[in-house]
């Protein structure tokens, strides 16, 4: 039995890391930490899980954690979950962080665009980007993985095997996010009210969003090829779900047959990568691990569609993903259904 603590237990994310882990045959949860909520029972801080999880939040120190714990899903935000990581590290345990403080490769990339210096930058480029899709060997022997961002996951996956078989043009690569207000956070913020965000679509972040540099660094990681793009997420007004658009110029006349080829022969073997003739929709990912990728002609470009649902494979259905493989078992255990 997986010993499984999660560090920083009252967003989102952490809520459904609970949800997924509770299907688990193989897992305990045995540890919730918050200094906000300590003192609470799980199911205060999350009233979904009454009568599924007695166990009570505490502000446990990082060798406590590692005593009761086999492996650890950090749920903090940025800054704070590398320096709660670096302690729960040094004390022995496995960990798999949901923040984006391990993903990139390089300290001057990471100050660049979260403006602080990062307090553990000799691991920056050392540790497994968390797709097992493209990096389960490393993952495999890793004691700390960086899960990936929601946005990147729709944008990586789909691009990754094209451009590392030279199928498409690295430049020029324009990429339209639409996605929930979950993505944000639990965090009370205008943006994310009711009335903010209700009946609108509106673009944010626009040339500064921190996906940005974490999709150009990670294929260029996987395919060797430096990359150029343009990012735009927007909010649209649904609680969960991403849907990406990615246009893009092919190589030496490449149909889209070819690239749907291409994509059915890197993922036709694992479980949640789905190659679709029909155009995704995040109502057919919703509440589930899988991404859907579809391809189409439109003019001179090719167009790319992705979804998937940005709690579960954008998020704490990765992180289980990633705990299968750290510790050798079916990618697919307590994912589906």
């Amino acid at each position: 039995m997986i010993r499984v603590g999660i560090v920083g237990v009252s967003g989102y994310s952490a809520a459904e890391c609970i949800h997924w882990l509770l299907k688990h045959p193989g897992v305990q949860i045995v540890a919730a930490t918050s200094r906000q909520a300590k003192g609470n029972m799980i199911d205060e801080v999350h009233p979904q899980f009454i009568h599924r999880v007695q166990l009570p939040v505490e502000d446990l120190t990082p060798d406590k954690i590692a005593e009761r714990c086999d492996v650890v899903f950090s749920c903090l935000p940025h800054g704070a979950s590398s320096h709660r990581i670096v302690e729960i590290l040094k004390a022995g345990c496995r960990v798999i962080d949901l923040s984006p403080d391990y993903r990139l490769s390089s300290p001057s990339i990471y100050e660049k665009w979260f403006g602080e210096k990062h307090p553990d930058p000799q691991r920056l480029g050392n540790v497994p980007y968390g797709l097992p899709e493209l990096f389960s060997d490393s993952i495999r022997e890793s004691e700390l993985v960086a899960n990936p961002g929601c946005h990147a996951t729709t944008v990586i996956l789909p691009l990754a095997p094209l451009l590392k078989e030279k199928l498409v043009s690295p430049e020029d690569i324009v990429i339209d996010c639409k996605s929930g207000i979950s993505v944000d956070g639990r965090t009370l913020k205008m943006s994310n009210m009711y009335c903010e965000s209700n009946e609108t679509v509106t673009a944010y972040s626009v040339g500064s969003c921190r996906h940005q540099p974490e999709i150009v660094d990670i294929l260029h990681r996987y395919s060797s090829t430096e990359v150029q793009v343009s990012f735009t997420p927007h909010w649209v007004p649904m609680g969960r779900g991403i849907f990406s658009t990615i246009y893009l110029k092919s190589t030496r006349g490449t149909t889209p047959n070819q690239i749907r080829e291409c994509l059915i022969s890197y993922y036709g073997e694992t479980p949640f990568v789905r190659v679709v003739s029909h155009l995704p929709s995040t109502r057919f990912v919703s509440n589930s691990n899988y991404i859907d990728i579809a391809v189409r002609e439109n003019g001179p470009r090719i167009v790319l569609f992705s979804a998937m649902d940005n709690l579960v494979k954008g998020a704490a259905g990765a992180a289980q993903q990633n705990m299968n493989c750290m510790f050798g078992l079916e990618p697919t255990m307590g994912l589906l259904g």
